[in-house]
C-alpha cells in the first residue's frame, strides 16, 4: 500500500508503522482469522481497515479520535499475521500507534481512573493481590458497573502466596541453566504454575535461576499505549537477567510475546542493541523442552485433555507444536483439538476491561467450543486466557478443569 506519512515525525517508531503499511496489499486474508470481524462484521473493525485507519490518522487525514473506536477494540491477539499472505507485521503497527496516540485520545474519567488503578496494580504482585481481595467488595455492589467485568475475573478466594528460591539446582546430573520469569498476575491468580515450571525443569536436569530484581514484562503498557511504562520494566528486565544462562524462559504467553518486541520498545534508545540481544534469548518453556528433550518417559495418565492455543504464544510467538509434543509425552492422554482454535477467547491482558461485551462473547464461544471436545481438562499456556476460560466454563456450568501446559506434565512426571 503506498502511503504518505511523514515517518520522521513521529521519532523511532515511525519506521516500523510506515513499513507495515505499506506491506498491506488489501487482499482480505485476515478477515476470516479476524475475532472482531467475527463478532461486529464491520470492515473498519478488520486488520486490513485498521490499517487504513491509521495510515489516515499518520497522513493526517483523519483524526485520533475518528479512529479510536476500532483501534481500541482490536484485541492484539495477531491471528492476522500468520494469515497474511504479505507477512504484514501488524505488531509494528498496532502498538506503537496506540503508543503514540495515547495522549491524544478522549476517554471519560471512570475509563481513565480504570486504566490507571490496573496500570498501578496489575504488573506489581503484592498490590495485585491487595487489589483482588478488595474486588469482593466490588462484587457487593460498592463498585461502578464500568468495573464490573475486571472484578468477575478475580477468583473467589485468591490461592495461598508463594516464593521461590534465587537458584533451584538441576535435580541429577545437570544438563543446562536458564532463568525463569515469575510473571506479575500469574503470582497471585496461579502460583503454582511457577512452582510445577521449576519442578519439571530440575527434575529434567535444568537449574532454574529466578532473578530477584526482575519485574513486569511490561506487557500491559506496551499494548494500551503507555510507552514510558514498557520502557522502564523491559530495562529493568534486561539488567536483571543474566548472560550466563542458555534461555530466559517464559510460562505466559503474553510475557514472552512482549518480550520478544523489546527491540521495538526500546527502538531509537541506548538499549535497542541490548534489546535485540535480549530478545533471541527468551524463549517459551514448552519450546525449551522439547528441544533438549525430557530425560525420563512421563507416567501414564487416563485423561482427554483439549489444548487451547493462547494467541500470543501460537500467533506472537509461532508456538503450537511443542506444547502439543510435550502433552503427547504423557502415555495415555488423548489430546483434542478445539473447533475455530484460532479466534481468540477474548482475554487479551486488559481486554476484559476495556471491551466487556465482545471480551464475554468470545469467552462464551471459546467455552462452548471446549465443552463440544468431550474433554477432562483442558491445557493452555498463559495465565489470561486460563482466568477467561475458567470464568467462562462456570458461567456455563462446566466442571472441565483449566490447568497449565507445566502443571499436567508436573502432574505426570514419575
Amino acid at each position: 500500500m503506498l502511503h504518505a506519512i511523514p515517518t520522521e515525525k513521529f521519532g523511532p517508531l515511525g519506521e516500523p508503522m510506515a513499513k507495515a503499511v505499506s506491506a498491506c496489499v488489501h487482499c482480505g486474508f485476515c478477515l476470516a482469522a479476524c475475532p472482531t470481524y467475527h463478532e461486529l462484521g464491520q470492515e473498519m473493525d478488520t486488520p486490513r481497515g485498521r490499517i487504513v485507519l491509521m495510515k489516515e490518522v499518520l497522513e493526517g487525514r483523519m483524526s485520533f479520535e475518528a479512529a479510536q473506536p476500532h483501534v481500541d477494540r482490536c484485541l492484539g491477539c495477531l491471528a492476522c499475521e500468520p494469515a497474511c499472505p504479505s507477512g504484514v507485521p501488524y505488531r509494528d503497527l498496532i502498538s506503537p500507534f496506540r503508543a503514540l496516540a495515547a495522549g491524544k485520545m478522549k476517554r471519560g474519567l471512570l475509563e481513565r481512573v480504570r486504566r490507571f488503578v490496573a496500570a498501578q496494580t496489575v504488573p506489581y504482585p503484592w498490590r495485585f493481590r491487595v487489589a483482588a481481595k478488595l474486588g469482593r467488595i466490588g462484587r457487593m455492589g460498592l463498585m461502578p458497573k464500568a468495573w464490573r467485568p475486571m472484578l468477575e475475573l478475580m477468583p473467589e478466594a485468591l490461592p495461598p502466596a508463594q516464593s521461590w528460591a534465587a537458584v533451584n539446582p538441576a535435580i541429577g546430573e545437570k544438563r543446562a541453566r536458564v532463568a525463569l520469569l515469575l510473571g506479575c498476575a500469574q503470582q497471585v491468580l496461579d502460583p503454582d504454575i511457577n512452582t510445577a515450571t521449576i519442578e519439571v525443569l530440575t527434575r529434567n536436569g535444568i537449574e532454574v535461576v529466578i532473578p530477584r530484581t526482575q519485574g513486569c514484562c511490561g506487557g500491559l503498557a506496551w499494548h494500551t499505549g503507555d510507552l514510558a511504562a514498557a520502557q522502564k520494566f523491559a530495562r529493568r528486565n534486561l539488567a536483571a537477567f543474566p548472560d550466563d544462562v542458555y534461555a530466559i524462559l517464559t510460562n505466559a504467553a503474553g510475557c514472552g510475546s512482549a518480550m520478544h518486541e523489546y527491540h521495538l520498545v526500546l527502538r531509537g534508545t541506548a538499549d535497542e542493541a541490548r534489546a535485540e540481544a535480549f530478545r533471541h534469548r527468551v524463549m517459551d518453556v514448552s519450546v525449551f523442552l522439547m528441544r533438549l528433550g525430557l530425560r525420563e518417559p512421563l507416567r501414564e495418565m487416563k485423561l482427554k485433555a483439549a489444548y487451547h492455543d493462547a494467541c500470543h504464544l501460537s500467533n506472537a510467538q509461532n508456538v503450537r507444536r511443542q506444547p502439543r509434543d510435550l502433552l503427547k509425552a504423557i502415555p495415555g492422554l488423548q489430546l483434542l483439538e478445539i473447533t475455530d482454535a484460532h479466534l481468540c477467547c477474548g482475554s487479551a491482558g486488559s481486554y476484559n476491561m476495556d471491551q466487556p461485551e465482545i471480551a464475554s462473547s468470545l469467552g462464551e464461544q471459546k467455552a462452548k467450543s471446549i465443552i463440544a471436545t468431550g474433554a477432562d481438562v483442558v491445557v493452555t499456556g498463559n495465565i489470561g486466557c486460563m482466568t477467561q476460560v475458567a470464568l467462562h466454563l462456570k458461567r456455563i456450568g462446566s466442571h472441565i478443569e483449566v490447568k497449565h501446559t507445566m502443571q499436567l506434565v508436573r502432574d505426570a512426571l514419575p
